[in-house]
């Protein structure tokens, strides 16, 4: 929660204006019983005109000032509170973009997105709310406490029953509301969730014919948020009715009391009547304080659910200054890496040690979780080695800024991913600046030129979200294009050629050989695509069993060999 609030501060000149526009605004409101009360006990009893336009005149304008001051405290209030949510969100997505592939998965997205959204909509609901009442509901109420008990002390003994009782009631509601509130957070997760999986994924759950089962998935789902917010709307209406059934009891014996007291002479009919307004001012403060009360919990839950994404550390930092390049542009080398996974039984890879030369191939190969994706990840420093070190130019990832390290690395994910946008858009997302023509070479060197250039608008053709309209194999190109014009020492190539057919792997394969000369590293799992690579390595259970060219390792490797006769069998090596 005080992580949240931090974002509070620079408006805190702008929340002192609603605190004194408020207290003003009260204050009038305060004082206009007491003229009403004149009214009728000076003016009217003693028949003085002059006397009762005059001070109707002053209820009337400060009935007008009252009405100001509310308008201009609610702008300014509104002001705050959509400021303050827009920083929140800000700061929520920073602190997100830095975390590590573990801290996002420990999270989800699901989650994220709706702490992003909901929650910070929570907690700036309830921040404009409370910028009116924070000073209009407790000044209201010990002011009209005072000004009653000045007027008629044992009326307002009245209060000692009434206004216990009522605080009794919101504790209580308060008490069984809260954890309400934080479950009903966790559903509005879980349905997210749900929502985003099924839309994602729709054309596996129709290939599969597993609507009916997606619809029962979400229907739970969508119950059990229901349900949720239906106890806690239970649990608030209760307030309501125990609150107008303590009001009316009041007024009643306010009124009663009050009968026999003007009866019996001990006191005024306009004294009776700003009492009663004193009243309804103590009770209009009660009912300000409730919806606070009905509001807090939900937002106290949501400022929670925030605060633990903004106060999650960073497990990848940069250091304070970068270390100088000590070995040659694109130089690689691991050494004695190890890196497990939270939560795994067994390290992902294991006494990792080799090198890559600037300027050659290196290909890594191996079975479905042999540990290529993660090994290759640690260059870019997507998180940090357990053992070990790699180094970059001579120089531990640990040590490098990680925007200058991922600067000389163009790397292309296992899993195409595009964003929408032009073509041209999402290229230049490896260089803000690529020309027209860099563009063209880029797409030409990764075989993408020529369906872009079918399609109607070329490099400016725009993209659904995801690249949703193109093919796999499109994608693919696209995002390895996207690497190539950003130009880098280094490229990362992590199963990327995975969708293409043969002919357009091989034809990649030769344009990267004569135009690239930056270190290129490849990961695949089929032979044709890295048995032209310098050196290969292969791994197994996380481990490296074999190093060495084609030739070398097809002669003297087990695993190798295993690759290559499976392959055969399918007729994916000749």
């Amino acid at each position: 929660m005080h992580t949240v609030l931090n974002y509070l501060k620079p408006y805190k000149w702008l929340i002192v204006i609603v605190i004194a526009l408020t207290l003003a605004g009260t204050l009038f409101e305060l004082y206009i019983p007491t003229l009403m009360a004149n009214v009728v006990d000076i003016g009217i009893v003693n028949s003085d005109i002059a006397y009762i336009l005059m001070t109707g005149g002053m209820m009337l304008v400060l009935s007008i000032l009252a009405i100001i001051v509310t308008i201009t405290s609610s702008y300014v209030s509104s002001k705050i509170a959509v400021g303050f949510g827009r920083d929140v969100r800000r700061g929520l997505f920073v602190s997100v973009e830095q975390f590590s592939v573990e801290t996002m998965n420990k999270f989800g997205p699901a989650s994220l997105i709706t702490r992003t959204t909901n929650d910070i909509k929570q907690v700036q609901d309830v921040l404009q709310m409370l910028l009116g009442m924070a000073t209009r509901a407790p000044l209201m109420l010990v002011g009209g406490i005072i000004l009653a008990v000045s007027r008629e002390p044992k009326l307002s003994l009245i209060f000692l029953v009434a206004l216990p009782l009522l605080v009794i009631i919101i504790a209580l509601i308060n008490k069984r509301a809260m954890p309400l509130f934080a479950i009903l957070q966790e559903k509005t997760d879980r349905l997210n969730l749900v929502i985003r999986e099924s839309l994602t994924g729709t054309r596996v759950i129709r290939a599969f014919n597993q609507v009916s089962y997606e619809k029962k998935r979400f229907n739970k789902a969508n119950e059990e948020f229901r349900d949720t917010g239906i106890k806690v709307n239970q649990t608030m209406a209760l307030l309501f009715p125990f609150l107008q059934i303590i009001m009316n009891l009041t007024n009643i014996a306010i009124i009663w009391f009050g009968a026999i007291r003007i009866d019996q002479g001990m006191t005024q009919v306009g004294n009776m009547m700003a009492f009663l307004q004193y009243a309804l001012m103590i009770f209009m403060a009660f009912v300000m304080l409730s919806f606070a009360f009905m509001m807090i919990p939900r937002a106290q839950a949501s400022a929670k659910r925030i605060g633990e994404v903004l106060q999650e550390e960073a497990t990848v930092k940069d250091p304070d200054e970068s270390s100088k390049q000590v070995t040659p542009k694109g130089h690689i080398q691991f050494k004695n890496v190890s890196y497990r996974y939270q939560g795994a039984e067994k390290a992902a890879v294991e006494a990792i040690s080799f090198e890559v030369i600037p300027g050659q191939t290196t290909a890594i190969i191996g079975s479905t979780g042999s540990g290529k994706s993660t090994l290759v990840q640690l260059i870019p420093r997507f998180f940090n080695p357990d053992e070990g070190h790699v180094l970059v130019e001579g120089i531990d990832v640990r040590e490098w800024k990680q925007h200058e390290l991922r600067a000389k690395i163009g790397y292309v994910p296992q899993k195409a991913s595009l964003f929408s946008g032009t073509i041209a858009e999402n290229i230049r997302l490896g260089k803000k600046t690529a020309t027209e023509a860099e563009i063209i070479e880029a797409l030409t060197i990764a075989q993408a030129l020529e369906f872009v250039q079918e399609k109607e608008q070329g490099i400016d053709t725009a993209l659904n979200q995801a690249g949703a309209n193109l093919s796999g194999g499109q994608k693919q190109r696209l995002s390895i294009a996207r690497a190539l014009v950003r130009n880098p020492d280094i490229f990362i190539f992590d199963d990327s050629f995975s969708a293409l057919d043969y002919k357009t792997d091989a034809k990649l394969r030769r344009m990267l050989k004569e135009k690239i000369e930056a270190t290129i590293i490849i990961v695949g799992q089929r032979i044709n695509s890295v048995m032209d690579a310098d050196q290969i390595i292969v791994l197994n259970e996380g481990k490296i069993v074999g190093i060495g060219t084609h030739d070398y390792l097809k002669e003297t490797n087990t695993v190798y060999q295993e690759i290559i006769e499976s392959q055969k069998m399918e007729g994916e090596v000749s």
